[in-house]
């Protein structure tokens, strides 16, 4: 398109690979021969080497326990014979109650300093900033007049684009916040559990409004602070 053609900054179309020459079609989906394949494919047979690593082992725990007639443990952690009511027996079954439920406990303060730190790189994103662009009928649709996206809106929601090539980086970000989306919906399901409950300990909080000096008749962990 010429100069008059267009509203697409004339800057950005000059680094858009769909206009500075020739492009396969296939890349206008996202597919390209790489070469060398293995190198390509290198993360991925990685990825399926976890994974089965991953299905052995859950599969060798649970022969194990058929062959012996042994039970699950309730609670998926690491070391099981570590309960609410060791945490104040020392550092060492302290550090051990926190490796098994550091995010059941501190879950949701975890998740929400994951949201703010990783939201940072999207600074940029404003919907006050979004311009009309107009390409012709070969581009993206978010990349057409009537759409209401600019690069920083297209970036934020890591669309394709021939102007900006996308950053991997996102990936990761969104990756942690998912992450901890579900952590946390698996903690509130634990939270609803009597034997996570009985293991781990309630998350009730305390009411605000008791004295502290109090606290010793409604919390069943020693004072060490009014003890005296």
């Amino acid at each position: 398109p010429g100069e008059n053609e267009t509203k697409v900054d004339l800057e950005e179309l000059k680094t858009s690979v769909l206009y500075s020459g020739p492009v396969d079609p296939a890349e206008w989906v996202g597919l390209r021969k790489s070469n060398p394949l293995l190198v390509y494919l290198r993360n991925n047979l990685l990825m399926l080497a976890i994974l089965a690593f991953e299905v052995t082992i859950y599969r060798h725990q649970e022969y194990y326990r058929c062959r012996n007639n042994l039970t699950a443990p309730v609670t998926k952690t690491i070391f099981h014979d570590i309960t609410r009511a060791h945490l104040d027996d020392g550092v060492v079954n302290c550090v051990k109650y926190f490796i098994n439920y550091f995010f059941y406990k501190f879950g949701l303060e975890v998740s929400h300093s994951i949201l703010l730190f990783f939201r940072l790189p999207f600074q940029t994103f404003s919907f006050t900033d979004c311009v009309f662009t107009c390409f012709c009928h070969t581009d993206y649709p978010w990349r057409s007049g009537n759409a209401n996206f600019n690069s920083n809106i297209i970036k934020w929601l890591y669309f394709p684009d021939f102007i900006v090539r996308p950053n991997p980086v996102f990936l990761v970000y969104d990756f942690m916040l998912l992450l901890c989306a579900s952590l946390q919906r698996q903690t509130f399901e634990d939270e609803n559990k009597a034997a996570v409950r009985i293991m781990a300990g309630d998350n009730v909080e305390i009411c605000m409004n008791l004295d502290a000096a109090s606290f010793s008749q409604h919390n069943p962990v020693p004072d060490f602070i009014h003890c005296r």
